[in-house]
């Protein structure tokens, strides 16, 4: 590959797809110039020589080579002797039939979308903005007003390639109170039409609307202009609504009409079947510029062509996902709406993104207000953690993390700070762009206490003793680890610029915990029965007995007695 667009042919797909690349994740964002060539060609352009563009093309290389690997493997596949593609086919066929006969019509699902969210609400804040094109964000833009997107201006876009397709564009600082205000606002008039309503994001989220129309008799479309109605009275805002029987038509329809309408996608097979055929691939929730990338290299540009490659993909399972990719092509997804459950909650984390830092005070300043905010947001959930992931990015556009595990919960500033210090500080010297700080092996301060089994009934009982000298526990779980740790994970970068949610290297395994020494021990018999057996060794109860006193060996045995008779017989030996 050589190192200019201007010494590559124009029809190279190396230089198409690194064009495409240059332009963004959000070329389909609504209000665009329709034809985005141009536009695109012109960042391309004005990136060349920018350590953005370097980084992109880096990139660009990495996923060139991937789709080789991935036509040589489907070449060495399709020449294999005696390989009947017909007979693929139609087993893929026999798929497809009992896809449709499960094929789910009862439900009305609804995707809504604040326009423009953050934009609006500076508009609101600041009226002079009004009909101006402008952007939100610092060196990276967060959103643009419709104004600025005719220019080609879009989320995601560095400030420099903004101003440069579009000079009179005005910047304005994120104003994150008034968003968070406005987002409450506006899920709260959402969820008076279904109160298992589930965000999605500030600015958008999912309802199901089948009970409501049944009890106001109203049908779906003036259900949802209803609801638009009024959003728009009580914040002034406008809302973007898709209505289709699941949740990933829903997402699509909600893009139809922007800003300021709806679609609504007929509630029948062959008009959904219809409507996905001539749908690029690449507006399908989930599937980013890599896929996007990756699918047409082998010939799938929009939702109809999967079922022409319907064999290849069979081939490829592990490489596309079949069964994911059929579903798509059929326009068949889940119709379940409901709130996030508070246990299935992996992580919360905060970030910062600025012009590039050198200066080591300077950084270690905005490393404080990620932990500032993080420990405000941790204490209005009430969750505590003990896994803290560092993410920073480089001038260069490239993204690193680095974690560590500890033995305590974790959720105060100056502990968040002092973590994530120690884990920048052996970086510096670097230029960054940005800082990030993510907590996982999550604790719910909303939860149930979580002390239990025979500690629980040690502590109970020492409580009660009149003669106690000091208070006796078992060793507390210092964490999923053994100790405390620093885990290097390999650079990562991730289209929308989130934290990951937690590192590669960390591995999720089903635990219980130990009735004795309350550690999370592997849920798999053997393991749990080794230990279990460890722990209730003659040796460890005296052990234990000697430190509480005399006055808990009777209760300390009782509980022990008690466990090895109730204990079921999957998790223990007998």
């Amino acid at each position: 590959m050589v190192d200019s667009l201007d010494e590559v042919p124009a029809a190279s797909q190396e230089t198409a797809s690194l064009v495409k690349r240059l332009a963004g994740p959000s070329t389909g964002k609504a209000g665009l110039a329709k034809d985005q060539n141009d536009i695109n060609r012109i960042i391309a352009d004005v990136s060349k020589g920018s350590k953005f563009y370097e980084n992109e093309k880096k990139k660009d290389k990495e996923l060139t080579k991937k789709i080789e690997h991935i036509l040589h493997l489907r070449d060495d596949l399709i020449s294999r002797p005696g390989l009947d593609l017909h007979k693929i086919e139609t087993s893929v066929d026999q798929m497809l039939h009992k896809l449709e006969s499960q094929r789910d019509l009862s439900q009305i699902i609804v995707h809504f979308d604040l326009d423009s969210f953050f934009a609006s609400v500076e508009v609101l804040n600041d009226p002079t903005l009004s009909n101006k094109p402008f952007a939100v964000g610092q060196s990276v833009i967060s959103t643009a007003s419709y104004e600025a997107r005719k220019y080609g201006v879009r989320s995601g876009m560095a400030t420099f390639i903004a101003k440069k397709l579009c000079p009179q564009l005005i910047m304005v600082s994120h104003g994150m109170s008034d968003y968070s205000e406005m987002s409450h606002k506006v899920m709260a008039i959402c969820r008076r039409y279904d109160p298992q309503m589930c965000p999605a994001g500030c600015d958008e989220g999912y309802l199901n609307i089948t009970a409501y129309c049944a009890e106001y008799d109203m049908d779906a479309d003036a259900c949802v202009q209803h609801l638009r109605n009024a959003v728009f009275t009580e914040t002034k805002l406008t809302v973007s609504a898709g209505i289709a029987p699941n949740t990933m038509l829903a997402k699509i329809c909600s893009d139809k009409n922007k800003p300021n309408g709806q679609f609504h996608l007929p509630f029948e097979s062959e008009a959904i079947k219809s409507f996905m055929h001539d749908l690029p691939i690449r507006r399908v929730p989930g599937i980013g510029r890599v896929s996007e990338r990756l699918l047409e290299s082998i010939g799938i540009k929009t939702c109809g062509d999967i079922y022409g490659h319907r064999a290849i993909l069979s081939l490829m399972d592990k490489q596309f996902g079949l069964m994911h990719l059929l579903r798509t092509h059929l326009g068949i997804a889940s119709n379940s709406v409901q709130p996030p459950q508070r246990e299935e909650r992996k992580s919360i984390g905060a970030e910062r993104t600025f012009p590039p830092l050198a200066d080591k005070d300077k950084i270690l300043e905005k490393l404080d207000e990620v932990c500032a905010e993080l420990e405000s947001d941790m204490e209005e959930t009430q969750w505590t953690g003990r896994t803290i992931t560092l993410k920073y990015k480089l001038d260069t556009f490239e993204v690193f993390t680095r974690a560590k595990s500890s033995h305590r919960w974790i959720s105060k500033k100056e502990d968040l700070f002092s973590v994530g210090q120690e884990l920048l500080l052996p970086e510096l010297p670097l230029t960054l762009r940005l800082i990030g700080l993510r907590v996982t092996k999550l604790k719910d301060l909303r939860g149930p206490d979580p002390s239990n089994g025979i500690k629980r009934f040690f502590n109970a009982a020492e409580s009660s003793s009149p003669n106690k000298k000091r208070k006796f526990s078992l060793p507390e779980d210092e964490s999923l680890e053994d100790s405390p740790q620093v885990e290097h994970t390999k650079p990562t970068s991730s289209r929308k610029d989130k934290p990951e949610s937690k590192p590669h290297s960390f591995i999720e395994r089903e635990t219980h915990t130990c009735p004795v020494c309350q550690k999370p021990v592997p849920a798999e018999n053997n393991a749990f029965n080794a230990h279990l057996d460890s722990c209730l060794n003659r040796g460890a109860v005296r052990q234990a007995q000697a430190e509480a006193g005399p006055s808990l060996k009777q209760a300390q045995g009782n509980i022990l007695e008690r466990w090895t008779k109730s204990a079921p017989t999957s998790k223990r030996k007998t």
